[in-house]
């Protein structure tokens, strides 16, 4: 099983995962016999190559990256990730939580930078050897909410995250339009809610998605 985790910056993907993570942990996937070994990866990363190619991409100095250049970075290293990583644990049978994966080139290089859709989704389909998710989480929150987080965080913002605000309203509408087009793989949750309720959001929905798919 393949699930991904998509959203805005500091909408709170990386906490859901890594508490479904621990859920998963402990129980099995709604409809599955056994509790499966669990593997979390993030992107870009999750390999040495990939990592390496993360801190390019996210550096606030290379100001000078051309968009198509980040398109390219971001598909090298999930190549990478797949051919490595991903295929071999899900020819184990293992479970694969990856956050973020091509959703997120498509959101934030196609509609964000406005980068041709086509050519950003034939790129993705060939870095990834047309690997697909089986099930795709889109947390969803408003840009007013990134302000507010990224105030309340004192990080020191990298490269992607210093975009500003009309980008990440197109990726956002970006975002909501893919899971418009694909909603058998898809499913938004409401990332505005507390932490607990998202994460209780997320494992109806799994269990949802997965007696639908049975």
């Amino acid at each position: 099983m393949f699930i991904t985790f998509e959203g805005l910056d500091f909408c709170g993907k990386t906490t859901q995962a890594q508490r479904l993570v621990e859920k998963l942990s402990l129980n099995s996937l709604p409809g599955d016999d056994r509790i499966r070994p669990v593997q979390l990866i993030r992107e870009p990363g999750g390999t040495a190559i990939s990592e390496r190619l993360r801190e390019i991409l996210l550096d606030r100095r290379n100001l000078e990256l051309s968009d198509v250049a980040e398109l390219l970075l971001f598909s090298a290293s999930r190549a990478q990730l797949v051919e490595q990583t991903i295929r071999p644990a899900l020819g184990r049978g293992e479970v694969v939580l990856c956050d973020r994966y091509y959703d997120s080139t498509t959101a934030y290089q196609g509609y964000g930078r406005g980068l041709e859709l086509s050519s950003v989704r034939l790129i993705n389909r060939f870095a990834t050897s047309g690997l697909v998710p089986d099930i795709t989480l889109l947390v969803d929150i408003t840009v007013d909410e990134i302000d507010r987080r990224k105030q309340k965080s004192g990080v020191v913002f990298d490269r992607m995250e210093n975009s500003g605000r009309a980008f990440y309203e197109r990726v956002r509408n970006g975002y909501l339009e893919m899971a418009h087009l694909e909603p058998d793989r898809f499913a938004v949750v409401n990332g505005m809610a507390p932490i607990e309720a998202v994460g209780d959001e997320i494992w109806r929905v799994l269990t949802a998605i997965r007696r639908r798919k049975q």
